[in-house]
């Protein structure tokens, strides 16, 4: 995940701030995922209204926040072992 440049407005915003009060100000912003892109403005709407006091607050609702898109090949593990009794997947080595 990439906050193109956002992370400099993060640190400058003026704190405590509400997430809406937030999403006014840098809303249109768009954050690089790994597999698409979201908005400040969509990914701060999924976690509702909160009070950030800090510029940490705030990276860390969007590091949270962010859809599915932001993580890999989704449901994969290579480290879940398959439960007894059951066979497991093939091993994939790539």
């Amino acid at each position: 995940m990439r906050l193109n440049g956002l992370g400099d407005a993060i640190e400058r915003h003026d704190y405590p701030t509400s997430s809406t009060d937030f999403a006014q100000h840098y809303g249109d912003e768009v954050i690089e995922l790994q597999n698409g892109q979201e908005t400040v403005a969509e990914i701060l709407a999924r976690l509702g209204n909160e009070t950030y006091t800090c510029p940490q607050d705030v990276r860390d609702a969007l590091f949270t926040g962010v859809g599915h898109e932001a993580i890999g090949r989704r449901y994969y593990s290579d480290r879940d072992p398959s439960p007894f009794g059951e066979d497991g997947p093939q091993m994939l080595s790539f």
